[in-house]
C-alpha cells in the first residue's frame, strides 16, 4: 500500500480551506499539526485503560495528518514556500511520527521491543528519503511505506482495536502468545518500514551510479 502517490486525490479537501488562509503563516499550521500529533500519542498511550481514547487518538491522527498537508498547500498557493518552512515541516513530521507511533510503542498494548523496531523502521524510512536529497540525488517518496500510509494505518488500527474489544476479540492468540491488533500495526511498521528504508537506499545508490 503506497498512498503517498494518491495525495492528489485529497486536493478537494485541502484547496478550499487553504484558499481561505492567505493571512495565516504556514509555520503556525505546522505547529498546530504537531501539537495535535502529541495529543494523539497521549490518547493512544492512555487508551489501554480508557478504550474510548482509541477513537479519540485515531481522530487526532487524521486531523494532524490533515494539518501536515495543509501547511504546504497554503505555502504554495500564496507564495510563502521557503527553505526554512520546508526544513521545519520535515522536522515536525519526524516528531509527529514519534509522538503518534511512540504513544502505542510505550503503551500496554505493545511489546516495548517491537515498539522500538517499529520506530526505527518509520524513522529510517523518512531518513533514507531525505538523505537521498542531501547527497544530490532526487528526493524519494517512493517505497512500500510512505507517511500517508502510516497516517491511514495509525487511524484504522486503533478503530479496529476498539471495535474488536467490544466484539470480544481484542487479541489474536497463537498458542501461548497473544498479540493485540495495535501490535499487528507495529509489526507492519517494523518489517515494512525497514524494507522501505532498504528499498530507498538501493534506488538512491542506483541513481548516484548513473551520474558517475
Amino acid at each position: 500500500m503506497v498512498l503517498d502517490a494518491q495525495r492528489g486525490r485529497a486536493e478537494f479537501a485541502l484547496t478550499p480551506v487553504a484558499k481561505k488562509m492567505g493571512g495565516v503563516n504556514p509555520n503556525l499550521i505546522s505547529w498546530i499539526g504537531l501539537i495535535i500529533a502529541l495529543a494523539s500519542g497521549v490518547a493512544l498511550y492512555l487508551s489501554f485503560e480508557r478504550h474510548y481514547l482509541l477513537i479519540v487518538g485515531a481522530a487526532l491522527v487524521i486531523v494532524s495528518g490533515y494539518f501536515d498537508a495543509l501547511d504546504g498547500k497554503v505555502a504554495k498557493l500564496f507564495g510563502k514556500a521557503s527553505k526554512k518552512g520546508d526544513y521545519l515541516d520535515h522536522v515536525f513530521d519526524r516528531y509527529a511520527d514519534v509522538f503518534m507511533i511512540g504513544g502505542v510503542a510505550v503503551s500496554a498494548w505493545c511489546n516495548p521491543y517491537l515498539g522500538v523496531l517499529a520506530l526505527v523502521g518509520v524513522l529510517l524510512t523518512s531518513y533514507m528519503g531525505t538523505q537521498a536529497q542531501a547527497v544530490g540525488a532526487p528526493r524519494l517518496y517512493s517505497g512500500l511505506l510512505g507517511r500517508a500510509d502510516r497516517v491511514v494505518l495509525s487511524t484504522l488500527f486503533p478503530l479496529l482495536q476498539f471495535v474488536l474489544i467490544w466484539a470480544g476479540h481484542p487479541y489474536i492468540t497463537v498458542g501461548d502468545i497473544s498479540i493485540s491488533w495495535l501490535e499487528i500495526m507495529m509489526i507492519w511498521f517494523a518489517v515494512i518500514g525497514n524494507l522501505t528504508a532498504v528499498q530507498r537506499g538501493v534506488i538512491t545508490w542506483r541513481n548516484m551510479s548513473k551520474e558517475e
